[in-house]
């Protein structure tokens, strides 16, 4: 069974997990059937597209019946967010899957699109905002892109809009989100370019086109420091790993969690990968490449679950270690 639509009532600010909502979203957006990636671009002019309301099933709104691609688009004014701060995009819950563009780029995506489709419509769906996407000055467009396969469709449920992340859950650099992905015949196999795929970091892989898929993968992500960054020490968080990692800064091995159990004994994928990041190894107004090298005997694999970045050795001990 899909989960049943609930009617919310949101004010203008809403408390979500002890925050308030920053910009509500709860609101018309523009709407069309179909596909075309033309349609994530910012300056894409959506002014025939049609309104509906958010949220609900588009089969509650004017499209009863339709299985299928279908974009939302929106428009929110930067200006009422401040830089210094970090946010996040609540959509809510999606029938069946989604992709996400933040002012043309692709932010986040949650279940698979056809051929490998797999539903997410159970999956609360809450995005990291990059600061270095957002345009503070004025318009930004959220596109979503989303595919469903039978009964309701589309963004039906759910507190949506902007929220601020409290202070104790910040991150220097926050790495939750796209990264790269690819499988592997062994530890040391090195993907050809063609190999690698998107993946959403934190989620389980059998939940992004892999089902029932055990043994070796490679994650790699590619990010970048501003000349100013702190120069105390630092950790970088990679939550939780089914079942075995090796983990590499910029080419250097920082950590690994392997108990060396067999399956059903190993206990490894319950312990948060939290790797001190040696001094000077970080590229400081530069791009940065981590890179997770994944080992799973059975059932869920990959990086699930779990805070994704780096922050202060400080930090983490006061706000993350106990979480």
């Amino acid at each position: 069974m899909k989960r049943a639509a609930t009617i919310f009532i949101i004010f203008c600010f809403v408390a979500i997990e002890g925050l308030c909502q920053t910009i509500s979203l709860k609101k018309n957006w523009r709407f069309r059937i179909g596909d075309e990636q033309a349609w994530a671009a910012t300056d894409y002019d959506d002014s025939r597209w049609d309104m509906i309301r958010v949220p609900s099933h588009w089969e509650d709104d004017g499209f009863n019946g339709y299985d299928g691609f279908a974009w939302y688009r929106i428009k929110f004014d930067g200006t009422l967010l401040s830089p210094n701060e970090v946010y996040y995009l609540n959509l809510g819950f999606i029938d069946d899957c989604d992709e996400v563009y933040l002012n043309g780029k692709a932010i986040a995506f949650s279940g698979q699109f056809p051929p490998k489709f797999k539903t997410a419509y159970n999956n609360e769906r809450k995005y990291s905002l990059p600061n270095d996407v957002i345009n503070f000055k004025g318009s930004n467009t959220i596109a979503v892109r989303v595919f469903d396969a039978f009964q309701g469709g589309g963004i039906f449920d759910g507190k949506i809009g902007i929220y601020p992340l409290g202070q104790n859950q910040r991150l220097l650099v926050d790495l939750q989100g796209i990264w790269n992905f690819a499988r592997t015949r062994s530890e040391s196999q090195t993907p050809d370019d063609d190999e690698w795929e998107n993946i959403m970091v934190p989620s389980p892989w059998e939940q992004q086109g892999f089902w029932r898929y055990d043994g070796w993968a490679r994650y790699r992500k590619t990010f970048s420091l501003p000349a100013n960054f702190t120069t105390e020490e630092v950790v970088v968080m990679l939550g939780k790993i089914d079942d075995f990692d090796k983990v590499y800064l910029n080419g250097k091995l920082i950590g690994v969690t392997n108990d060396h159990r067999p399956y059903g004994s190993s206990e490894s994928y319950q312990v948060d990968r939290v790797y001190k990041i040696p001094k000077d190894l970080l590229k400081r107004g530069a791009s940065n490449t981590i890179e997770v090298i994944v080992e799973d005997m059975g059932n869920v694999g990959g990086i699930y679950e779990g805070r994704i970045g780096i922050t202060t050795r400080a930090n983490y001990e006061r706000y993350f270690r106990n979480e």
